[in-house]
């Protein structure tokens, strides 16, 4: 095996995810540091924003030869000097979509993460209102570790680019990323790539994983691999995308799936991929693709999101109901101006799957809901709750799930 397809094995480390406003060039951005487009539906590229999450994997390297940043790169031969680069780590972006309706989409990518990229256009206000939102779903979800692009310095004067990052420098400040990196960026002209590579290397550390502990998987996708016309004995099983919690996942596995099909089912893992990469087992970092015994019709078009993978020990609670003990986030003013009402409609994101629900009864800051439809969670679960403000949905603030 070279040692080019050592690397390729490898599993991703860690899932970083690529947040900030509508058109500030998150995915181009990312297509430079991975060489790879995140946003892969068609209708993504239609309309040129992200709608679903989408992600790419990628390998860093560092030129044992070259000195100071430029010695950072994705590429396993130094661009500088030729010189062959030696293997660091190997992480997955997670490629959130930034426009105001698609907010729960992006809600669901940051259950996932275990650090966070924002980025930031140079040639607009600072900070636009779904950065605002983006950094305070990171913050509900616990997510401490962010690195920051002030992107399209090539719009801008240089003393312009000054006056942005004192704006950016002092936002973050106050919203508790005091030790945040901001590198100045142009992803059009791969400005600052190698620097940007740098601090993710450094800021971001690959989280401790108890590899023995029960098994809870996260899916986020699910498709059918078949194509038209195949015969019924060559049909495979639906496959699950996603990325694992906690504990580990092998091909053979015998797991739970829940809420499953009209109720949890037991399932068999026949594979395990990632970016054409086949692994017998999987453990926390990366997006994984999970080949399964499932009627692949269930799993077509991502009716399979919002479930779980887990072992008979660490089976969530399923209900059609549930009790949220609320906490609003007061930097988001227009959808906190008003107190919930009984009979108001909130959309809640409850692991990797959005919610539409209505407020049954409300007691301090306990808001029980009932749901469209049965979600699976755990207790103490942190779960974002958005609002209806002038007919779009806006974050309001969190809940834990009693």
């Amino acid at each position: 095996m070279t040692t080019k397809q050592k690397v390729e094995n490898v599993q991703s480390e860690l899932n970083i995810g690529v947040i900030g406003h509508v058109d500030h060039g998150k995915t181009t951005l990312v297509s430079k540091i991975t060489n790879k487009w995140a946003s892969k539906h068609s209708e993504e590229i239609k309309q040129g924003i992200s709608i679903k999450l989408g992600y790419a994997d990628v390998s860093f390297y560092k030129c044992p030869k070259c000195k100071g940043l430029q010695a950072y790169t994705n590429s396993q031969v130094c661009k500088y000097c030729n010189s062959n680069t030696e293997f660091l780590k190997k992480i997955s972006f997670v490629d959130s979509p930034g426009h105001e309706t698609l907010m729960a989409v992006m809600l669901s990518g940051a259950t996932l993460l275990d650090g966070g990229l924002l980025v930031v256009a140079v040639n607009e206000d600072i900070p636009q209102p779904r950065t605002v939102e983006h950094l305070n779903a990171l913050k509900i979800h616990g997510i401490k570790h962010l690195v920051v692009a002030l992107n399209k310095i090539d719009l801008v004067s240089k003393q312009k680019a000054k006056e942005q990052y004192l704006k950016l420098r002092a936002f973050l400040d106050n919203e508790g990323y005091n030790d945040a990196p901001i590198i100045p960026t142009s992803a059009h002209f791969d400005t600052n790539i190698d620097a940007l590579i740098y601090a993710l290397l450094d800021t971001i550390p690959t989280p401790e994983h108890d590899l023995n502990a029960p098994l809870k998987m996260r899916i986020i996708r699910s498709f059918d691999i078949n194509k038209p016309g195949t015969k019924i004995e060559d049909l495979k099983g639906g496959v699950l995308g996603g990325t694992v919690i906690q504990g580990k996942l092998s091909v053979g596995d015998k797991v739970w799936l829940y809420p499953g099909i009209s109720k949890p089912i037991e399932i068999k893992i026949k594979s395990l991929n990632a970016e054409d990469v086949s692994y017998e087992s999987v453990h926390p970092g990366g997006l994984i693709a999970v080949g399964t015994d499932i009627d692949p019709f269930f799993c077509v078009g991502d009716k399979m999101v919002g479930e779980i993978l887990c072992t008979e020990e660490s089976k969530p609670f399923v209900s059609q109901k549930i009790d949220l003990v609320y906490t609003k986030i007061d930097a988001l003013v227009d959808s906190n101006k008003t107190p919930f009402s009984v009979g108001e409609k909130l959309v809640v994101v409850i692991g990797s799957q959005a919610y539409l629900g209505v407020i049954l009864k409300l007691k301090g800051n306990v808001l029980e809901l009932s749901l469209n439809k049965s979600c699976v969670y755990y207790k103490n679960e942190k779960v974002a709750i958005s609002r209806n403000v002038n007919n779009r949905w806006r974050l309001s603030g969190y809940g834990e799930v009693k």
